[in-house]
């Protein structure tokens, strides 16, 4: 049987040898477009690749998916970040959590990951060709796919596995075969926010804030997670959860709508107007700009305090009630102003790509298309970050793998 998979990422490469090392009588062929294959493996993590997230309860773990989380529960029955644990540790490559969960190789290089993929790809015989760009994806009378290369050459699949990511032209040949595409949209990314609350504060960070876009009303949760003050505006994992939860509101808003910030989710705030008010009867004299009584870095309460109408030289005794209800509203229910999206470092995921409806999560083959299957991006899954986008494409690629070389 001649099986081949069009993408050389992490989805395209697992789904390869997973097929290949199941059926060793199968011909794999992997096709790859660019000439350096797995160049998201090389780039993500900061180059370390952070390769899986330490969550082993599949009812937990898909709630790391703003889509997919439903279609993934079973999948993660059967391969769950334990079992890419072990599989990579077959291979000789051990992996190391970190204290938020994120799993990386011991070696803090990606190089590790890549190395272990092609290795592994040529030792199960997988045929990989690089610099070969597909042009088409035509299934033909016989059940059969003829795939037409760049180059004229024509390629005859019995079963062709497309992990192409967020390419668009995965979803055209997608869409060609019968699919209905869910229309990609960026998720992963920062706020820009020009506001002067946080000019010069580039580089301060809060290790837990809430956000919560208030305009998309009860549709979206809100999030939780440390935060970093930009050049442009906000970023940190806080920022990113919530971009991938609302990246199609956000999207449809063209990136312009209000955003609230808690920067003091541990406090309630009658806890944080009795705190402040403790300051108060206690340390009368002190300035209040320079005894910050709460978990905040100083230039951030600093600039915050202003912003409350409170001056640089005013002391506790002088606070007035109306200036420690604006304080209070500044620290726990800060408005700002999404203008705009930047990028995630060099990493971009997208949610939208193939309708879930229309494929089998038990094998990941078509409902529509018989021999035709599906893993990694170009699903309409994305997860938030921490390593959960690589998990749903070894998991989709690894089931794939499994179903598409058998005869039965």
């Amino acid at each position: 049987m001649k099986i081949v998979t069009i993408g050389g990422g992490a989805a395209g490469f697992f789904g390869a040898v997973t097929c290949a090392t199941a059926y060793p009588h199968s011909q794999v062929t992997l096709l790859e477009a660019s000439s350096q294959p797995l160049a998201k493996v090389r780039i993500s993590g900061g180059g370390r690749c952070n390769v899986t997230h330490a969550c082993f309860d599949p009812a937990l773990l898909v709630q790391a998916y703003p889509r997919g989380s439903k279609a993934l529960r079973g999948a993660f029955t059967r391969f769950q970040p334990k079992d890419t644990i072990a599989w990579f540790e077959a291979r000789g490559v051990h992996l190391k959590t970190e204290a938020d969960g994120r799993m990386f190789p011991v070696t803090d290089n990606s190089q590790t990951i890549v190395d272990c993929l092609f290795n592994a790809a040529t030792a199960a015989g997988v045929h990989i060709r690089t610099a070969t760009p597909v042009q088409s994806i035509v299934a033909t009378p016989d059940s059969r796919f003829r795939i037409g290369l760049k180059n004229g050459e024509i390629i005859i699949g019995d079963r062709v596995l497309i992990a192409t990511g967020s390419n668009p032209l995965g979803y055209r040949w997608a869409k060609a075969l019968g699919h209905h595409i869910e229309p990609p949209v960026p998720s992963l990314f920062t706020f820009t926010i020009p506001d002067r609350r946080l000019q010069d504060l580039a580089g301060v960070s809060v290790s837990n804030a809430c956000l919560r876009l208030p305009e998309a009303g009860s549709t979206l949760q809100e999030q939780t997670g440390p935060l970093l003050i930009t050049h442009w505006g906000l970023s940190g994992p806080g920022v990113l959860k919530l971009s991938a939860w609302g990246a199609r509101f956000l999207r449809d808003r063209h990136y312009h709508t209000p955003l609230s910030v808690n920067w003091l989710p541990q406090h309630s705030q009658d806890s944080l107007r009795q705190l402040l008010l403790n300051v108060k009867s206690q340390l009368p004299q002190r300035q209040i700009t320079t005894s910050c009584p709460v978990l905040l870095p100083k230039r951030l309460w600093v600039s915050l305090v202003a912003s409350a109408g409170i001056g640089e030289q005013q002391r506790w005794a002088e606070l007035s009630k109306k200036s420690l209800n604006q304080l209070i509203a500044e620290l726990t229910q800060g408005c700002y102003q999404i203008t705009g999206k930047g990028v995630f470092k060099e990493e971009f995921v997208t949610c939208g790509g193939v309708s879930l409806k229309e494929v089998d999560f038990k094998t990941m083959e078509s409902r529509i298309c018989p021999g035709l299957y599906f893993a990694g991006e170009i699903l309409d899954i994305d997860g938030i970050t921490g390593g959960f986008n690589f998990q749903s494409a070894w998991t989709t690629a690894w089931l794939a793998g499994q179903a598409i070389g058998n005869n039965s």
